[in-house]
């Protein structure tokens, strides 16, 4: 085993071997030590030898450290002294480098200035808006409803206090926030943060603040709401006093118009139109309809001069086509109503169905072919007299109606197929002119009048009939109602028709 061994030795051996280099043959030079070499040592309390390491270290003077730097940072009191410190001494004592220290330095500079900044704006808002200084308020500390006002004293809860405007603004939150003081009599200091730097605060109270002429601190606030309401009052009381005043002079005048004449409520004749058939109705038309009355004479029109038979009827039967002589005779029964009830329907004239193709037949417009057809003697009245002149109009497979409507000034084309013939309108037209010419010998001016070719009415859905629908426009329309039917009620048309063709009468 090795045994452990001491270098303990005395500080000249130890240092004479250290000093000795035997692989060079000579020995070093030794050290001149100074005399401050001759000092004890901490550890030892004893008298350090000139040879000694202690004493050669010695002779080395002590390093000095540089000049010391000091940051001089701007500090803001309004972010408080505590925090002030511990940035400084953070900044100071942070092991972080120069600039990145000089940047935060420079984000606080700049902070500073906007703060600067802001201040500015405000004081010079300050100066363009008045403020008060200076106002009065009592606030109550203690109030109760039970307490008497008579009971108050010296010592009572209720103050007078000033409030007097600081001008100290501060940053709180995204918002400036001013704080004002509130000074008794005795001279405690109550203060009052309010938000009256918010940009509402100045949209709301601008404009009376910037209007000098309408600060009236000394008035109480409810004295000015009487006066305004007081003001808005009278503005009342004189419009008021006008419209009675109109008024009664609207009255004075209609006491000198002459009263209106009442005109008569016309009776709602609709459900005259779709009136039902009794049961013996129903079987009288079935065995008219029927093949054992074909050649049997069911009806004789006098004023028409036409014989109805069962064959000529039958064209009333579900999917026929309607005939002339059903035509002339229904549209005849109508004229005999009319002349029954002048009442309830308008004055009005139908032609049969030959007369249009003597009026505009092969050879073209021809008026002295019809001439006579309207005379005063024939007609018993002057064709200038009616409301409504209906003309049939046949068109080889279909029936459309004409209408001359003196009443509303109007040419009328009515199709339940929806087709136009401008050529019909205006061979009416030009007839209309020479019949008032011919009988009363005066010109018609009818370039107001309107060519119509109606839209909005009943059309019919099927290839049959268009006849009972040409039968049914002139009812409806004689009796000044609209065309309230449609398809569905073709059916019972058929029968009412031949019904009334039986019995000569229409409804």
């Amino acid at each position: 085993m090795g045994a452990l061994t001491s270098n303990r030795k005395r500080g000249d051996d130890y240092f004479k071997n250290l000093l000795f280099d035997q692989s060079h043959g000579h020995i070093s030079k030794k050290p001149k030590l100074s005399a401050s070499m001759s000092q004890t040592t901490a550890d030892t309390n004893r008298a350090a030898a000139a040879n000694s390491f202690a004493a050669r270290i010695a002779q080395y003077p002590d390093r000095k450290l540089g000049f010391p730097r000091k940051v001089h940072a701007p500090v803001n009191h309004r972010f408080g002294s505590s925090s002030s410190k511990n940035t400084v001494s953070a900044a100071v004592g942070s092991r972080e480098s120069p600039s990145d220290q000089m940047g935060k330095f420079s984000f606080l500079s700049r902070l500073l200035n906007l703060e600067k900044l802001k201040d500015s704006a405000l004081r010079s808002i300050r100066h363009i808006v008045p403020v008060k200084q200076k106002e009065k308020e009592v606030i109550e500390l203690d109030s109760s409803e039970d307490q008497d006002f008579d009971a108050v004293s010296s010592d009572s809860s209720i103050e007078e206090v000033e409030i007097v405007d600081s001008q100290d603004r501060r940053w709180n939150g995204g918002e400036w926030v001013v704080e004002k003081e509130v000074r008794s009599l005795d001279s405690s200091v109550v203060t009052d943060v309010s938000n009256a730097g918010k940009v509402d605060d100045l949209k709301n109270n601008g404009l009376s603040l910037l209007d000098p002429m309408t600060d009236d601190s000394e008035v109480p606030l409810y004295k000015r709401w009487y006066d305004s309401i007081k003001k808005s009052d009278a503005k009342l009381a004189h419009i008021s006093f006008n419209i009675d005043l109109q008024e009664k002079r609207a009255q004075g005048l209609q006491l000198l118009w002459p009263p209106k004449k009442e005109e008569p409520i016309k009776k709602d004749v609709t459900e005259e139109c779709f009136v039902p058939l009794t049961h013996d109705e129903k079987d009288e038309v079935s065995c008219a309809l029927s093949n054992s009355y074909r050649r049997k004479v069911l009806a004789t029109h006098a004023n028409s001069g036409i014989d109805i038979s069962g064959e000529i009827l039958q064209c009333l039967r579900p999917r026929a086509w309607l005939n002339d002589e059903v035509i002339n005779v229904y549209l005849g029964l109508l004229k005999e109503r009319e002349n029954r009830a002048p009442e309830k329907f308008l004055k009005c004239h139908f032609f049969n169905t030959f007369f249009y193709k003597k009026l505009n037949g092969r050879g073209g417009y021809n008026f002295q072919s019809v001439r006579r057809w309207t005379t005063q003697k024939k007609l018993g009245y002057s064709l200038l007299e009616c409301d409504k002149i209906f003309v049939p109009i046949h068109k080889e497979v279909h029936w459309c109606l004409a209408v001359i409507n003196k009443k509303d000034e109007k040419f009328q084309y009515l199709d339940s197929l929806g087709g136009h013939d401008y050529q019909v309108l205006n061979a009416l037209a030009k007839y209309f002119m020479d019949e008032v010419k011919d009988k009363s010998g005066k010109d018609i001016d009818l370039n107001s009048w309107e060519k119509e070719f109606v839209t909005e009415l009943p059309e019919q859905l099927n290839g049959f009939d268009c006849g009972v629908f040409m039968i049914k426009y002139a009812d409806f329309y004689s009796r000044d109602i609209g065309l309230c039917f449609s398809q569905d009620d073709m059916p019972y048309f058929r029968q009412r028709t031949a019904k009334e063709i039986l019995k000569l009468r229409a409804d």
